[in-house]
């Protein structure tokens, strides 16, 4: 039976909804790479210490990274027809290294639950290169975890979330 202009109105009602709702997650999103960006800018300057040399290096790869990722995310709000928002989310700072890196690697383990979300809602709307595209990018943020974590010389935090 063919589809009613109710029926096909209330669809696109939907995929409208779901599309905005996209949006304004990758806004999130956006938000926490340019918290990584100014995190890893400024911890890879302030870290002191011969122990901390290498990963304070290691950390401004991890800036840069996070640049590129910013500049994905925003390039498809944009595509769907969002705003890239231009605020980043809190930025925590310590006088403690330790500290530091533990903040890093807390946002890594969200960022990468949060991708894996978007990658079920790109994929829900047929928005599939977009979806491979944030698989790119949580293969670099699962990298960042690990030499976090192996920084402070704990496992891997394990992300709370489905499949992806």
């Amino acid at each position: 039976m063919p589809e009613t202009k109710n029926q096909t109105q209330n669809t696109n009602h939907e995929s409208d909804k779901a599309v905005r709702e996209l949006i304004n997650a990758l806004n999130e999103d956006l938000a926490r790479e340019y918290q990584a960006i100014i995190a890893y800018t400024v911890y890879s300057n302030v870290l002191k210490g011969a122990q901390w040399m290498n990963i304070a290096g290691e950390l401004k790869l991890h800036a840069a990274q996070e640049l590129q990722h910013a500049l994905i995310i925003a390039d498809q709000i944009d595509y769907l027809g969002g705003m890239p928002t231009a605020t980043p989310k809190e930025v925590k700072l310590s006088e403690k290294p330790e500290e530091m890196l533990r903040f890093d690697l807390d946002n890594e383990t969200v960022t990468i639950k949060n991708y894996r979300e978007r990658v079920r809602q790109a994929e829900a709307l047929g928005h599939y290169a977009l979806s491979e595209q944030l698989r790119s990018i949580i293969s670099q943020e699962q990298e960042h975890q690990h030499d976090l974590a192996t920084a402070l010389g704990i496992d891997v935090p394990k992300v709370l979330s489905q499949g992806a």
